[in-house]
């Protein structure tokens, strides 16, 4: 087992205020796996248990970052244990929920895959939830099967990333880089060469060589202010992708997570996690005045209570814009036509913690509203997750298309780990033919750029004054209602602040300096932020997770996929035909 990579220290007075750390540390690696989150951390065990080297790098801890070990509900995978199944009937419900764009060989991939990473993981410890012998599977809402597994309702995604941290830390092939942030993806020759980094707990810079990149490190939903994310999720994999000359394909889509916990003040919980109580129990989701209402807005609810995400968020707002929303702004779930065994059956010891944050389920119900929770565009791969980039890969969140227009619920941990597995065991094929043939000039600009932050006596406000700034921004004018001229106005501000980069203020120092890394971050929030903007602008009708309400209809004009890259500094954007796979059911 290896533990960190050991970083060379600066060595104090002896260097130039301007030089310190600026020397990078070199490494050397077969593949280079950016982000160790549940698809980071498959991704580095598929390249190393064939053969390669893998250096696993993250800007937290690795394995304890990520969206995989937040994640608290269930694991959607056709392993057909509670009832007859199969990945083509998997496939269906995804391509339903992604409303006609989905990348459907991506989309097959996960779902034909997703039961040999489940399977796998439970021969590694994993401990699903069992009943009668079998592992436990229960309905979700958009899928027509009992196809989604936990390990119980509130612990299923940390379990998970214990069981990844494990095997990374029983691979002797797996070097481990926690507070390491990656910068740049080094490009020569048209193929990734391995990429520059920066050691938060120091101040210097990485270099890294390597055959083959994966970019793991997630989505961008932290760039909204209201979101369910990590402090990870600020669309660095975006960013990383676009710079390195890679396409980024249906940025406008964002899910927006329909009942996460508004109301009264919960602390220590995780807000999102009504959603399987909700359709395990019938959980009623009530307006103001206590009405039922999602069969307004073209959904059948009551008694089901598996609408889909984007039809839950968007009848949710509507009924608050209406002035039929719950006192602060949401709905109501009401859990008060359940009796109370049941709901300890159910809740388990959550119950008493609910109720140590003043909530008695049997007497009252909850607010809950919309958050930004994940992101269905991203880096555009091929079935081999590879980028247009030789030897750039992608996995996980950072993936766009297999959700289309809205992911499917449970499919997010599958993607992880099958993505992740199959980057991984690609990558280091890719590496095998290989020669990173690094040369110290790819780290200049990144050398040049840490130089210029150092020197700087900016009096401007700080980063993460500006990251909450364009968090408001992306909630009010480019959440989950947009217009053609909220948009404008996104993208205006988001220029501004882009112009203001230099001007910032960073604090002195080197060592974990937070203003250095928050940056680097709103660097790429901005990015990211932009990439949105612009493609929810182009698409200019309303299409699962992206509402125009200025075009509220969806339009066969646009089921197709949207592509942006940079020219220069410039987004361009451009329009390709959905990649159809004509798999049928069995």
């Amino acid at each position: 087992m290896m533990g960190r990579v050991k970083v060379m220290q600066r060595t104090g007075n002896r260097e130039s205020p301007h030089h310190r750390g600026l020397t990078p540390t070199h490494q050397a690696t077969d593949v280079l796996v950016v982000g160790a989150g549940g698809a980071g951390m498959y991704a580095a065990i598929a390249a190393a248990r064939d053969g390669r080297s893998v250096l696993l790098l993250d800007k937290g801890l690795v394995g304890r970052g990520g969206a995989t070990v937040m994640a608290q509900m269930t694991v959607a995978a056709a392993i057909a244990q509670e009832e007859p199944d199969h990945w083509t009937l998997h496939l269906e419900d995804t391509l339903e929920a992604g409303r006609g764009i989905c990348h459907e060989p991506l989309s097959s991939l996960l779902c034909e895959r997703a039961p040999e990473r489940i399977l796998e993981m439970d021969g590694w410890g994993t401990r699903w939830a069992r009943e009668h012998g079998h592992i436990k599977q229960v309905t979700a809402p958009g899928h027509r099967r009992r196809r989604c597994c936990y390990i119980d309702f509130l612990g299923t995604g940390p379990a998970v990333a214990a069981t990844l941290r494990h095997q990374v830390a029983s691979t002797d092939r797996i070097r481990r880089l926690s507070n390491v942030a990656a910068i740049e993806v080094c490009v020569a020759g048209g193929r990734a060469r391995g990429a520059v980094a920066l050691d938060l707990s120091a101040g210097s810079l990485v270099t890294i060589a390597a055959r083959a990149v994966i970019l793991a490190a997630g989505g961008l939903t932290k760039i909204f202010r209201r979101n369910s994310a990590s402090a990870n999720m600020g669309g660095e994999a975006y960013w990383l992708a676009l710079e390195a000359g890679a396409e980024l394909v249906d940025m406008e889509f964002v899910q927006f997570f329909p009942i996460a916990h508004l109301a009264p003040r919960l602390v220590g919980m995780d807000p999102i996690m009504w959603d399987p109580f909700r359709y395990k129990l019938g959980g009623r989701l009530l307006n103001g005045s206590f009405e039922e209402f999602i069969n307004r807005y073209g959904g059948e609810d009551e008694g089901r209570y598996t609408a889909p995400r984007d039809l839950a968020s968007y009848a949710i707002l509507k009924e608050a814009e209406a002035g039929r929303g719950s006192p602060h702004g949401g709905a109501y779930l009401d859990f008060r036509h359940i009796p109370e065994d049941r709901l300890r059956q159910a809740f388990g010891p959550v119950i008493d913690r609910l109720l140590r944050n003043g909530i008695d389920l049997t007497r009252m119900p909850v607010e809950v509203a919309p958050t930004a929770h994940y992101h269905m565009g991203g880096v555009a791969v091929d079935e081999r997750l590879e980028t247009r980039v030789a030897g750039l890969f992608a996995a996980g969140e950072a993936v766009g298309g297999p959700g289309g227009a809205n992911r499917l619920s449970g499919n997010a941990i599958s993607e992880a780990l099958v993505f992740g597995e199959r980057a991984g065991h690609v990558a280091a094929e890719a590496a095998g033919g290989a020669d990173p043939g690094w040369l110290p000039a790819y780290a200049e600009r990144a050398r040049a750029e840490l130089a210029g932050l150092r020197a700087r006596t900016g009096e401007g406000p700080a980063p993460g004054v500006v990251q909450t700034e364009l968090q408001d921004v992306m909630w009010e004018r480019a959440g989950p209602f947009r217009t053609g001229e909220g948009l404008a106005r996104a993208l205006d501000a988001i220029h501004r602040f882009r112009r203001g980069l230099p001007d910032l203020a960073l604090a002195e120092g080197d060592v974990f300096n937070l203003d250095l890394q928050d940056w680097y971050e709103l660097k790429a929030m901005l990015r990211s932020a932009e990439a949105v903007v612009v493609s929810a602008t182009n698409r200019t009708e309303s299409r699962g997770a992206h509402q125009r309400l200025d075009a509220p209809q969806p339009s066969p004009t646009f089921e197709k996929n949207q592509r942006l890259s940079l020219s220069g500094d410039a987004l361009t954007s451009r329009w390709t035909p959905v990649v159809r796979s004509g798999v049928r059911s069995a």
